[in-house]
């Protein structure tokens, strides 16, 4: 089945300094977003309850800007997950985006899935 881009948006109430390293950073992954992330250059491989690793690229990033990573299964592929800081110009308020590829039929589960990781994010940020 073939995957579709998706967008959410996740008010933040911290520094955009200290979100970029909770997203660009094995340590920081692996506090929210995985339960064990080691970074060996551009390639990150995260693991949940001990199970196999699973590849992922960094294959763009700005620093406190935004990192795209891109999953060995998605190689050949323009599939990618991407987090985003954003700054409202005016009022100065911080948001992540999140962009991602999900098949379809399963935008429910994936929207599901990114409010939690993200409500854990909020939770070690001291954001929640």
């Amino acid at each position: 089945m073939a995957k579709h881009k998706v967008h959410y948006e996740f008010p933040m109430h911290c520094l955009s300094e200290i979100l970029y390293e909770y997203l660009a950073t094995a340590e920081g992954l692996s506090e929210w977003f995985a339960d064990e992330v080691v970074e060996k250059g551009d390639d990150f491989f995260f693991s949940w309850g001990g199970g196999p690793e699973e590849k992922a690229t960094l294959i763009r990033y700005k620093p406190e800007g935004f990192v795209r990573f891109r999953w060995e299964e998605d190689e050949g592929t323009k599939h990618f997950f991407e987090m985003t800081i954003t700054i409202d110009d005016i009022t100065e308020d911080l948001a992540l985006n999140i962009t991602d590829f999900c098949e379809e039929g399963d935008e429910e589960e994936n929207a599901m899935y990114w409010e939690n990781l993200i409500e854990n994010l909020k939770i070690k940020l001291g954001a929640a």
